[in-house]
């Protein structure tokens, strides 16, 4: 274990303290809705899992078991959450969002993104990554320290806002790879898609555009980006890719969560996306985000015939 000055310790419990009243947890009720810090921690969490037991949030919050009971049952109570039987273990039930709770949801992450983003937004690009890597590294050190274990975020991924050195050119090739196996396209689409991503980097300086990408130990390994200079007050959802080797860890549906609130916070009028038929892993994350497909059409612009399919997510 590496050795930490005194000082540096006690400015760390300041800044935690500061960050606790800042966020409202001192306060009966979180992120300007009508429930306790836990259970808009148990309604996020579902939210981004899907599915949890109470045993899993018990472990998850770090809350006694008897704490838990009575927060599920006030959730379900209110609407906000139902149980179902555990396929795995009969001896338990499974937790998940209702359509309420899904609304519910919705309106925290509003708050929470706005409360946040306006913060972020005094600070300069470098100082946003520190903080975000900071914090990241910082509470999953908690976690083990709680929970014994190794530290993970060291491995794992962070998710970084703006241009980076090398984003344009990674992005074209992960495009590339993908598309290549899965559909065929050759040369002419990735000379397409880096002479769209460049020509969007160089418009960035708009604070309707912008770009997000997924790294794994400072490696570009997924991308998602707004074009807000569409027609008729509409942004264009681009250039959203996940290599390979970051599938699987919900990153997907992370970036897309980034841009989407990216978008309603800007008041586009709608959000359009192209895409292609037969991409049936993606398509969910965009119907479940509120995409609705409004056309479908063959085309070959790609270089190679296609069902292009157009998805349309009206603005809040």
């Amino acid at each position: 274990m590496n050795r930490c000055q005194p000082d540096l310790i006690d400015q760390i419990r300041s800044a935690s303290r500061l960050m606790v009243r800042e966020l409202g947890f001192m306060q009966p009720r979180l992120a300007a809705s009508s429930y306790p810090p836990s259970s808009v921690h148990t309604l996020v969490e579902l939210g981004e899992r899907g599915s949890l037991t109470a045993g899993e949030l018990v472990e998850l919050l770090g809350l006694e078991k008897s704490s838990v009971s009575r927060m599920v049952r006030k959730l379900i109570e209110a609407g906000e959450i139902e149980e179902f039987a555990n396929a795995d273990d009969a001896r338990s039930k499974v937790l998940r969002l209702t359509a309420q709770g899904t609304n519910t949801l919705g309106e925290i992450e509003v708050f929470a993104r706005r409360q946040v983003g306006n913060a972020l937004g005094l600070l300069s690009g470098e100082q946003q990554q520190a903080v975000s890597q900071g914090i990241e590294h910082y509470g999953d050190a908690l976690r083990v320290h709680r929970l014994g274990g190794e530290p993970s975020t060291q491995q794992r991924f962070s998710l970084v806002r703006g241009y980076r050195p090398g984003v344009i050119g990674r992005i074209a090739e992960m495009h590339a790879h993908y598309y290549a196996k899965h559909a065929e396209f050759g040369q002419p689409f990735e000379s397409l898609v880096a002479a769209d991503m460049a020509q969007l980097m160089g418009r960035l300086a708009n604070p309707r555009n912008e770009v997000w990408a997924v790294l794994d130990s400072g490696r570009i390994v997924g991308s998602i980006a707004i074009d807000g200079e569409g027609e008729n007050g509409e942004a264009i959802l681009r250039c959203f890719i996940l290599d390979p080797s970051a599938q699987g860890h919900g990153l997907g549906k992370r970036l897309l969560s980034e841009a989407i609130s990216f978008c309603d916070e800007h008041r586009f009028s709608a959000v359009r996306l192209w895409t292609f038929k037969g991409l049936d892993v993606a398509r969910k994350l965009y119907e479940d985000a509120g995409f609705v497909l409004e056309t479908e059409q063959e085309g070959q612009q790609w270089g190679k015939l296609v069902v292009e399919q157009c998805f349309v997510r009206q603005g809040k």
